[in-house]
């Protein structure tokens, strides 16, 4: 005699829980990144670190120069002495790194040569922090404000503190990507980066 199927409603009920909690997680997550990214947190601090963006040539993109916008008002407004610009070039026809572009913009604005510290060689966010610190530890610098676009904040504070980078975020208070499509790709990302980075050692 042939044995009637177990029945299946069990494993099922046990899969939708677990969809449910990995929605759940993923939502807390995406919240989280958005609940950083609207946290301004400037205060006073030795340096301002505002990370790269994409050039085009020796022009920021608009993406680039809003995050170079806000470190010369948070220069301006005294919160830190020293401004460091990060970024390497972004191709092999490059002829500026993102840094130069950023330190070009600075000087015609009217920001002292000398109060601009940069580095040439980074690609990632992950880079960029770690030039960026080891700018501050050449130069005695403890305390710093990273600059970046709101929905990049969360990663780039995640990654200052595994890099012993002692810092606060002050995201840009507008940023480029305004549509739902941009700033759900742009969430979407760093979603995936924030669980990429549980299991890869960032790079």
């Amino acid at each position: 005699m042939r044995r009637p199927a177990r029945p299946r409603r069990p494993l099922l009920r046990w899969l939708a829980r677990l969809l449910l909690l990995a929605l759940a997680w993923i939502c807390g997550v995406a919240a989280w990144i958005h609940w950083s990214g609207e946290r301004d947190q400037a205060s006073a601090a030795d340096a301002i670190i505002v990370l790269g963006a994409a050039a085009y040539d020796a022009v920021p993109s608009p993406v680039f120069r809003a995050r170079i916008e806000h470190g010369l008002d948070l220069y301006r407004d005294g919160f830190a002495p020293r401004l460091v610009f990060t970024g390497g070039y972004g191709g092999s026809g490059a002829r500026f790194a993102e840094s130069q572009v950023a330190r070009r913009y600075a000087i015609r604005a009217g920001i002292p040569e000398d109060a601009i510290l940069i580095e040439s060689t980074s690609q990632t966010t992950y880079q960029n922090l770690f030039e960026a610190r080891r700018l501050m530890l050449e130069h005695g610098l403890r305390r710093a404000i990273v600059v970046s676009d709101p929905l990049h904040m969360a990663r780039a504070l995640r990654l200052c503190r595994g890099l012993g980078i002692d810092a606060v975020g002050s995201p840009t208070p507008s940023t480029r990507f305004r549509s739902f499509r941009t700033r759900w790709e742009f969430l979407a990302r760093e979603v995936y980066f924030f669980h990429r980075d549980l299991v890869v050692a960032p790079q």
